[in-house]
């Protein structure tokens, strides 16, 4: 089994905390400016298609750009492709606050999706490589964190910013973040030189991305992150329907968002450990997903939902982190780019599809009937994997000192 961190310098902590940062600024400059779409629509008179276009823009970008950064990390150092992200999604927010024009909010968008397409997988590969194997865990336990940390304040923090000054105020205030992390990662983070690699043609490559060591963990991804998008956005809507106020349906996202975060750096030391299982703990996770869901749609009270939330949050917190410490123990040092990229990927399009799913189903029948379906589904992923890590990196249990 390869191991990404045998040639790297020695880890330190400090040389971590810039990717973690990294991790932040993409999750909270998404959701900051998503989470307050609505008021660009209402403030501009935006067609409900405007609003969407604006929503999938970054996320587009990010599909389409994430592998290609990603091999780009690995043929000339991640570390250039980092810094590159973090100048350009700061040069594109400094850009639409110089401009003054609302109407080139999607021009914007797309340069801060262009840019954390660069600068995303090259901080997980440089988490990786930066650690030994037996850290795995709980440095992507660290940076999932971040990043939930970013997903949670978004929102709140985005909302005061527009309310107080505008878009121009939020944007002015990620070019500021993302500025410093770009000066941060500059400062902290080593300059490590790609790795040698036989030269490979596109066969070589879809042989790679259809290994059962890359799949596996990378549904995983992909079904935990439907399962958040899923829980984020359906359980409000489906407090509201039986009477429960946007205070409190709030308060339930919130809780889904912090267990999430909390949860995932508690599951990578686990693993690290030797206390959890990668397949287990996947399994362990989204059943745990697939529970919240049944219940919350079962019993649609506050408690339940509350309930549910912790359950979902809980079960995307384990999944993720072994996810990605699953990939980085299976994967090549010197591919370890094209490989996150790829796997961001996947995460993308389950963000997209488990709400997409839940919303036809809710569409044709009820929302209770696409909750249990989403629930079904997991529990049918968590069956898949289970059988096809017999054979895969994923029966691989990691053990290493606390």
């Amino acid at each position: 089994m390869p191991n990404p961190g045998a040639h790297e310098p020695p880890p330190s902590r400090a040389q971590y905390r810039p990717l973690y940062a990294a991790g932040f600024v993409t999750a909270f400059g998404a959701h900051s400016i998503a989470a307050n779409l609505g008021t660009y629509g209402r403030e501009h008179h935006a067609t409900v298609l405007i609003v969407g276009l604006l929503l999938a823009i970054y996320d587009g970008a990010e599909v389409v750009l994430k592998p290609v950064f990603g091999a780009l990390a690995d043929r000339v150092g991640p570390r250039p492709v980092l810094l590159g992200g973090l100048i350009g999604f700061a040069a594109a927010s400094a850009a639409f606050v110089l401009a003054g024009n609302p109407g080139l909010l999607g021009l914007a968008r797309l340069g801060q999706g262009a840019a954390a397409a660069a600068f995303s997988p090259a901080a997980s590969t440089l988490v990786a490589r930066l650690s030994p194997s037996t850290r795995h865990g709980r440095v992507f336990g660290s940076y999932g964190a971040w990043k939930g940390l970013g997903y949670t304040l978004g929102p709140v923090l985005g909302g005061a910013l527009v309310t107080g000054g505008g878009f121009g105020v939020l944007f002015a205030t990620l070019t500021g973040i993302a500025a410093v992390v770009a000066i941060w990662a500059g400062w902290a983070v080593p300059a490590l030189p790609p790795l040698p690699r036989r030269r490979a043609t596109v066969l070589d490559l879809l042989r790679r991305l259809t290994r059962p060591s890359f799949l596996t963990p990378t549904l995983a991804l992909a079904a935990a992150t439907a399962a958040l998008a899923v829980g984020v956005g359906f359980l409000p809507v489906l407090g509201a329907s039986t009477g429960i106020n946007a205070l409190a349906t709030g308060a339930v996202v919130s809780a889904l968002s912090a267990i999430a975060a909390l949860t995932q750096p508690w599951a990578g030391r686990r693993r690290d450990n030797g206390c959890l299982s990668d397949r287990g703990g996947i399994t362990i996770g989204l059943g745990l997903a697939a529970a919240g869901f049944a219940l919350a749609a079962t019993f649609p009270a506050l408690s339940s939902l509350l309930a549910g939330a912790v359950l979902i949050g809980a079960g995307t917190g384990v999944v993720t982190p072994l996810g990605f410490a699953t990939l980085a123990a299976s994967t090549p040092p010197e591919r370890l780019g094209e490989t996150m990229g790829a796997a961001e990927v996947g995460r993308e399009l389950g963000d997209a599809g488990g709400p997409l799913l839940v919303g036809a189903i809710a569409a044709a029948a009820t929302l209770t009937t696409g909750l249990i379906g989403l629930a079904a589904l997991l529990i049918l992923t968590s069956g898949a994997i289970t059988v096809a890590g017999r054979h895969s990196a994923l029966t691989h249990k990691r053990s290493g000192p606390d």
